[in-house]
């Protein structure tokens, strides 16, 4: 036997970093998790394609080469730097022609996905492969950890390779499957052998998470509640039976918080920054985000804030329906977010008919997002599912409440706030009983008398700002996790 190996280098592959590109959470976490891991000596490079903008967005710049080989596009080239707002090390992908687009990293200015998505992210993958072996820059991982569905052929093709590094694939979300018609399979050039159930094959089409999930040598997800949740048929996407196979392999670690980012006593983001024991400044970030969104300037009032992609999952449904309901009630909202169309409509309906209590602002805006964050009194988290979720945790430290269904991330960082949790300072938010209307307008009203109850509401405010659920943690655990995994590859 061996003996145990200290890991070094990781290729941390994603397809968004913030600030380079972002869709989501993702992005966030592409961005925090790797320069923890930094801080605790590890040599992790990120790779990343380069994006509309994303060069700018460096410093240190240099060209590490064009990237060539068999079933890989002309034109390929790798460019390195540190990201001017973070000091993130950075492996940028240039090919102009398939990430050189305006829209989103997966989809036009219009919502649809680019129709080249598998071949975007397969010449992803295989780059990585690349790097992986050993091939590129005389450098190479003791590991390579991979994101969600676009790298999902990663440990697939060192499967296939006679000397390999190992794989760890983090679940940030199982709903996007990666996938593709079964004709794309052939235009990809894999073995024959990966087209069957055992392997890529998903009812007649193939999925490139599956790849992930079936070839990594290690799984992780984004939080221990969802890495149990995605083992039932309820949440397991048509996966479930291989999760379960694997569950051996699966891990659950919690994601973190960037404190650097989101925290308001050093939010240049905000207009005012405060702490929990100067939360007066909190009152004024309100009613600058009041007159930013055309609100009435009301400190009274309680205002709810929601920043999430417009989709059934994030519950969106049941926050038009909750909105209606308190219409004519002495309740504010303010709402930052795209996705389906008809929820955009509806939500404009509404803030059109109510100017002064509804607003909705489409798309994102980093710096409106802090500013809601910092201004509201509530967030407003009522997902059907939710592998991790950021913003309760951002809102904790910003002395915004979260409303929360139990699922996932959700339940693992929000305390249901009762008589016996606030005595003991452990309430930190509320938590409904189900992802429901009348559960949701349940815990809303309980949420509302809370804020009524002034002592009660200022201890609930600052037992949330004082949770720690920064990186150091979750970065310790996925260090132990690399090393387990590595030294059981080497034995």
């Amino acid at each position: 036997m061996n003996p145990n190996r200290s890991i070094r280098n990781i290729l941390f592959v994603t397809s968004e970093c913030y600030p380079l590109a972002k869709v989501g959470g993702l992005a966030d976490v592409s961005s925090s998790l790797p320069r923890a891991l930094a801080a605790k000596g590890l040599n992790v490079i990120t790779l990343l394609p380069a994006y509309p903008g994303a060069q700018a967005q460096l410093e240190n710049t240099r060209t590490l080469g064009s990237i060539d080989g068999p079933l890989l596009e002309p034109g390929l080239s790798l460019i390195e730097g540190t990201v001017k707002q973070t000091g993130q090390r950075v492996w940028l992908l240039q090919a102009p022609e398939l990430y050189d687009r305006d829209g989103t990293p997966y989809a036009d200015a219009h919502g649809h996905d680019w129709p080249d998505n598998w071949q975007r992210y397969a010449q992803l993958c295989r780059v990585a492969c690349k790097i992986a072996s050993g091939h590129v820059a005389d450098w190479q991982p003791d590991l390579v950890h991979c994101n969600d569905w676009q790298t999902g052929l990663i440990p697939v093709l060192l499967k296939q390779a006679s000397s390999a590094p190992p794989t760890l694939f983090t679940i940030h979300n199982l709903a996007y499957l990666g996938l593709f018609d079964g004709d794309i399979f052939g235009q990809l050039q894999l073995p024959a052998s990966l087209w069957s159930f055992d392997a890529l094959e998903f009812y007649g089409q193939f999925s490139y998470l599956k790849g992930g999930l079936g070839f990594a040598d290690a799984l992780t997800t984004v939080s221990p509640t969802y890495a149990k949740e995605i083992q039932t048929e309820a949440y397991g996407c048509g996966l479930d039976g291989l999760l379960r196979y694997r569950k051996k392999a699966l891990t659950g670690i919690l994601n973190g918080v960037d404190y650097e980012t989101w925290s308001p006593e050093t939010d240049s983001a905000i207009a005012f920054p405060y702490t929990s024991q100067s939360l007066t400044e909190k009152t004024k970030n309100k009613q600058y985000l009041q007159k930013q969104t055309g609100l009435a300037s009301n400190p009274s009032e309680p205002l709810i804030g929601l920043i999430s992609r417009l989709v059934e999952q994030k519950g969106i449904d049941l926050v038009i329906e909750l909105i209606k309901a308190y219409a004519d009630e002495p309740v504010q909202w303010t709402i930052l977010g795209n996705g389906n169309a008809d929820y955009e409509r509806e939500l404009k309906a509404l803030a059109d008919a109510h100017p002064s209590t509804i607003s909705f602002t489409p798309g994102y805006d980093e710096q409106l997002a802090h500013q809601i964050e910092a201004g509201a009194d509530f967030f407003l988290m009522p997902s059907r599912y939710e592998p991790c979720g950021l913003n309760q945790m951002y809102s904790l430290r910003y002395g915004t409440v979260p409303i929360v269904t139990p699922t996932g991330g959700l339940a693992d960082t929000i305390v249901h706030t009762t008589p016996g949790t606030l005595d003991k300072k452990q309430a930190t938010g509320f938590v409904t009983k189900g992802a429901d209307l009348p559960s949701l307008k349940q815990t809303f009203k309980q949420a509302l008398n809370i804020y009524k109850d002034k002592p009660a509401w200022l201890k609930l405010r600052r037992t949330g700002m004082q949770q720690d659920f920064s990186w150091e943690k979750s970065a310790a655990a996925y260090l132990q996790l690399y090393e387990k995994t590595l030294n059981a590859m080497t034995t």
